[in-house]
C-alpha cells in the first residue's frame, strides 16, 4: 500500500529546507520504498484556487493561516501502516516539525 508523508513545520523549519534528509532518502531509495516526492516552495509563493457558484476565486498565499505548513512530501510503498510510521519516524523532519502519514487511495477504491 502507498502512504503519503506530508512533511510539516513552522517558519523556523525553512532553515532545514536545504539540509537534505541526512541519508534517509538514499536509504529509502535503496530499499525500494520511495515512489515519489519533493520539496515545496514557501507558502508565500502559493496561489489558492476555489470555485464557488461557477466563479473562480484566487487567493495569493495559503487559504488558511496556520503555524505549520507543508514543506514537502514523500510517497512510500509499505506493507502496512506500522511500517509507514516506522519509516516516517526516522525522517529528520520528525525531529523539528511533524509528519502526517496518510494512506493513499488505490484503484480498488474506485471500483
Amino acid at each position: 500500500m502507498q502512504y503519503l508523508l506530508m512533511i510539516c513545520g513552522d517558519e523556523t523549519a525553512e532553515e532545514h529546507a536545504y539540509d537534505g534528509c541526512g541519508g534517509w532518502s538514499e536509504d529509502m531509495e535503496r530499499r525500494g520504498k520511495i515512489r515519489g516526492g519533493g520539496g515545496l516552495r514557501p507558502p508565500t509563493e502559493a496561489t489558492t484556487i476555489r470555485v464557488r457558484d461557477g466563479e473562480v476565486l484566487l487567493t495569493d498565499g495559503p487559504f488558511t493561516e496556520a503555524k505549520e505548513q507543508i514543506g514537502g512530501f514523500v510517497i512510500l510503498d509499505c506493507a502496512d501502516l506500522d511500517e509507514a510510521l516506522e519509516l516516517a519516524a526516522r525522517h529528520p523532519a520528525a525531529s523539528y516539525g511533524s509528519i502526517e502519514v496518510r494512506p493513499m487511495l488505490g484503484p480498488e477504491d474506485f471500483a
